[in-house]
């Protein structure tokens, strides 16, 4: 089987689905773009609408992300952190491919069924759920991913080898 790999620098907490599939399941669902935060929903309310057609898209994101930043720091003053599952292990991903990846240490079973959050290192920041099967000790095949995450993951994919090549161009 021949995988085209690229390496990046992001991180995976994940666990056996074995433990709690039920609870991973719904964690992933509540993690889906049908669950946003207020602000998205409001924005495709009025994007649905048309309202905002006449508005620059950049300025509208940017301002969308400055009003999640400030919800996101009351959360913190108030003490109140998004509620997620804790997940057993850590690792770093060493790079990825379209619906598989590489951690940098050869700990995973073969066959064996896992969830997981990546966390994307670009702009909003955010953490994709995943669910995963481990093809080797170090290899693995993304099972289920939401829609959305699945462009992102491909988008990011993309721009890490531009920036190899560009890079190897210029050495």
């Amino acid at each position: 089987m021949n995988i085209h790999l690229v390496p990046v620098p992001i991180s995976l907490v994940y666990s056996e689905t074995s433990l709690d599939k039920e609870e991973y399941l719904r964690e992933y669902s509540r993690l889906s773009e049908s669950d946003d935060d207020p602000i998205s929903q409001w924005l495709k309310l009025a994007k649905s609408r048309g309202e905002t057609s006449d508005t620059d898209p950049v300025l509208l994101n940017l301002v969308v992300e400055l009003h999640r930043k400030i919800d996101s720091l009351e959360m913190f003053l108030k003490n109140k952190a998004p509620k997620r599952l804790s997940l057993y292990n850590s690792i770093k991903i060493e790079s990825i491919g379209f619906g598989h990846f590489r951690v940098e240490a050869d700990i995973l079973e073969k066959g064996v069924e896992y969830y997981g959050r990546v966390e994307m290192p670009v702009h909003p920041k955010r953490e994709l759920p995943i669910f995963f099967k481990a093809l080797d000790s170090s290899l693995v095949e993304i099972t289920k991913i939401h829609e959305r995450d699945e462009k992102e993951w491909g988008v990011y994919l993309t721009a890490r080898e531009r920036v190899l090549i560009r890079e190897a161009k210029t050495r």
